[in-house]
């Protein structure tokens, strides 16, 4: 399918931003976006790349009612000699795809996907930044736009693709975070959309969010929704734990996030000699074996923050330090190898780096 191009008149080009040490996260958005449309009798049809505008809905689009809509998230970097990379593209697409067959919406030709988000990245390549630790964070996104009521799949839908550049994820940067378990609520149950990135997902996270921010914890470490005893994630995030010799991380059973990052940090430990175990791992055991030493780094990894420490564990109305609630040695070195890797610095062995320009 042929990408149409329709670029910003210069006159209303958006201004940079001068201060990259201000950008925060998904505040500031490019100046164009692209955009195909979906229809049961023709498929995809009319894929552009045009000035960015606000989305025209009718009020009973089936998004608003019965929540097909999902999502994606990856980055594109600006290397030292300008070069553009991007980091396990297909992996993103694959991914985007599972979530689309899972909610009943039409999946995306990759070749399509793949060339819209390098012609889109490269039309935007200035709004790339350059300081350590930015890069262009690209969202995908997929919207049921039948204008129906009642229960049922949607038979039109729009995929689009915005973009925006970005800092730390979180506005202390590496740093050790502070965590909250909650056990009064679930994210997702087996059986259900919780391997998905379904913006129902999401929405089902913020009350506890609001609760965890409440008592100073960045996140909520979610627990199983059966017994509410074993961590499943962090909020946006997958999560990983240092006990002992061992690299612990949840296994996916489906209602876990297949992280691109968490695939990526368990294989980068394991090419390095590190025991890495999917296995469960219960609230007891954690606590035990912070009691006795044995757990020495919790971190956990996803696009936006790539490796994040969690210095704090709140969970029954007490923090519990993990270690010496400082950033741990295998933490710091798979942030700062898998950074290195997504901007060119170092060899790239798994050939995961993607050079667009």
């Amino acid at each position: 399918m042929e990408i149409t191009i329709t670029k910003v008149d210069p006159e209303r080009m958006k201004p940079k931003p001068e201060d990259e040490s201000k950008l925060g996260f998904g505040q500031i958005f490019t100046d164009h976006f692209f955009i195909v449309e979906y229809d049961s009798d023709t498929g995809w049809h009319d894929a552009s790349i045009e000035p960015i505008r606000p989305l025209s809905l009718d009020p009973s689009s089936l998004c608003l009612h019965y929540g097909q809509e999902i999502f994606e998230g990856m980055k594109a970097y600006r290397g030292n000699d300008d070069s553009i990379y991007l980091f396990r593209p297909l992996e993103n697409i694959n991914r985007m795809n599972l979530s689309a067959e899972r909610l009943c919406m039409p999946t995306i030709d990759s070749d399509l996907f793949m060339e819209a988000l390098k012609k889109l990245v490269l039309l935007e390549k200035a709004w790339i930044p350059r300081g350590a630790g930015t890069s262009m964070y690209i969202r995908p996104t997929m919207i049921a736009t039948e204008a129906a009521l009642g229960v049922h799949a949607s038979n039109r839908y729009l995929f689009f693709i915005i973009m925006c550049p970005v800092g730390a994820y979180y506005p202390e940067g590496f740093s050790p975070t502070k965590i909250y378990v909650s056990e009064k609520y679930a994210r997702a149950v087996p059986g259900g959309v919780g391997y998905c990135k379904a913006a129902g997902n999401y929405a089902a996270s913020l009350y506890a969010s609001r609760e965890a921010s409440e008592v100073g914890c960045a996140q909520v470490l979610w627990l199983d929704s059966r017994e509410r005893k074993y961590v499943e994630e962090v909020g946006t995030s997958n999560i990983f734990f240092v006990i002992g010799d061992e690299l612990i991380t949840p296994p996916l059973s489906g209602s876990i996030l297949p992280g691109v990052t968490r695939d990526s940090v368990i294989r980068l430990a394991g090419s390095w000699g590190v025991n890495v175990l999917e296995r469960q791992l219960s609230m007891d055991e954690i606590l035990s074996s912070n009691a006795d030493g044995t757990l020495k780094e919790a971190f956990a990894s996803g696009t936006a923050a790539i490796v994040s420490p969690v210095g704090k564990i709140h969970y029954r109305g007490k923090d519990h330090v993990i270690g010496d609630g400082n950033t741990g040695p295998l933490t710091e070195k798979l942030y700062n190898e898998i950074l290195r890797i997504q901007y060119g610095e170092k060899e790239d062995p798994f050939g995961w780096r993607v050079k667009i320009s």
